[in-house]
């Protein structure tokens, strides 16, 4: 039996404009000496940032085999991406719905049998010789040229690398249980200590879950982080995003499935109210920096409001949306489990199973939340951002970093208004550090405010 050889690719892709002009590089890495063996990279012409990242994926693991031909199944490459996205999808975790994804996954699946390839999610910090490549190649398309492997210098901005590589890490950044495995495989490093394995991570696709209550067993946890950080390593500012939950709305005090494809409803006096006392008490902080918001109205008025006192400006981003609960919008709950109790019964059992009518399944949800808060964290590094956004996308955010299943989200209460916070660190580990605050809005005087319950 031959000895397998093994091959580290590193792609990513990018687009100036998603869609817009767009690129993507790839290098393959001996794993054994840390040193490139291949690079390729290329214009692609107008595209979004996952097509590049897919074509990306589909050149290196190409050019990986063009080195040893000859090898067959004995080849053994481990991907290692930013892309979040890429990495679920191509590791099974994720369904691929996109059409434009699907044959590029296809592609990508059939370079080499599935079973010689692993992926693993890397900070963008850790991908800079494909991110430079890929803006090398969007360059030359700009100017009217293709990239040529001679000229690029995509290699001297890159990392330096050991002589091996840890055993992969599975999960999405984020994820308390793979970030936790980073952390101890580092401090095991620092003492010399042999690396442990990674941790048996709950299987996705995610879930959350609106403020209705269901009966549900939340199984054990399937891994804990190693308690103690003071030998850890210096990771950085982090990025720490505050989630702000919309004030009310006239739906909000009935309890009312209120998604992204219902009314759209504007916040009530009580709402306007809550969201002005955030605002004063974001002012007061002082701490944020940035405000991104869900596009819909009671988000964006309440976004307003904070941006007003603060002076900032509001960024909007469509995969803080709401879900969209079909024909349960403006239905409470028990009116939904007298018209659709089976469908009810479904949707609360599975989190692939969509609500009546169309809507998205929290599985879908979670891979769109998921896919921002990568965005996100990227495009903000070492800063505070402000999300003012749903109960939906701040449950899912808050469970992916506790590393809870997706039962756990029927256990989490949010408040109109209410603040949780998220700190997301270079190492992918995540620290939940807030959950359902309303102390803001217990003011000498002022409006009703909700009862607050964290129960995490």
């Amino acid at each position: 039996m031959s000895v397998a050889r093994q091959l580290v690719v590193e792609a990513d892709g990018g687009s100036r404009g998603n869609p817009g002009p767009a690129g993507y590089g790839a290098v393959v890495i001996d794993p054994a000496t840390g040193e490139p063996l291949a690079e390729a990279a290329e214009y692609i012409g107008v595209a979004t940032n996952n097509v590049a990242e897919y074509r990306g994926l589909i050149a290196g693991l190409t050019a990986a085999k063009a080195l040893f031909p000859d090898v067959g199944d004995a080849l053994r490459v481990h991907v290692r991406m930013d892309s979040k996205l890429v990495v679920e999808q191509m590791s099974g975790r994720w369904k691929i719905k996109h059409p434009d994804m699907k044959p590029l996954a296809a592609r990508a699946a059939a370079v080499l049998p599935p079973s010689c390839v692993t992926y693993e999610w890397i900070p963008r910090a850790q991908n800079k010789h494909a991110d430079r490549l890929a803006n090398e190649a969007m360059d030359a398309g700009r100017d009217g040229r293709q990239w040529e492997a001679s000229a690029s210098t995509a290699a001297l901005d890159a990392p330096a690398r050991v002589a091996s590589t840890p055993p992969p890490v599975q999960g999405p950044p984020g994820d308390q249980a793979a970030g936790a495995a980073r952390a101890r495989a580092a401090l095991a490093a620092a003492r010399g200590a042999a690396t442990p394995a990674a941790d048996t991570l709950f299987p996705v696709p995610e879930a959350a879950a609106p403020d209705a209550t269901a009966p549900a067993a939340v199984p054990a946890s399937a891994g804990a982080p190693q308690a103690g950080w003071g030998s850890a390593p210096d990771l950085g500012a982090p990025a720490t995003l505050i989630l702000l939950r919309h004030g009310e709305t006239a739906l909000t005090p009935e309890k009312r499935f209120s998604g992204s494809g219902g009314t759209d409803p504007e916040l009530s006096a009580t709402g306007r109210a809550q969201a002005e006392r955030a605002a004063g008490h974001f002012a007061a902080l002082g701490a944020v920096q940035e405000i991104v918001s869900s596009p819909l109205r009671r988000c964006r008025e309440t976004a307003a409001a904070v941006a007003a006192r603060l002076g900032l400006d509001v960024r909007i981003d469509e995969g803080l949306r709401e879900t969209d609960f079909g024909a349960w919008e403006g239905l409470t709950f028990g009116e939904v489990r007298e018209r659709y109790a089976d469908d009810l019964t479904a949707w609360l059992a599975s989190p692939d199973t969509a609500p009546t009518g169309g809507g998205e399944s929290f599985a879908e949800v979670a891979e769109r939340v998921a896919a921002t808060r990568d965005r996100i964290v990227a495009r903000y590094a070492g800063r505070t951002v402000l999300l003012v956004t749903h109960v939906t996308p701040i449950k899912t955010l808050v469970r992916l970093a506790l590393g809870a299943p997706p039962e756990a989200l029927f256990r989490m209460e949010l408040s109109a208004a209410s603040i949780s916070t998220v700190a997301y660190y270079g190492d992918g580990n995540a620290s939940v550090r807030l959950l359902n605050d309303t102390s803001h809005l217990r003011q000498r005087g002022g409006n009703r405010s909700p009862t607050t319950r964290s129960t995490a």
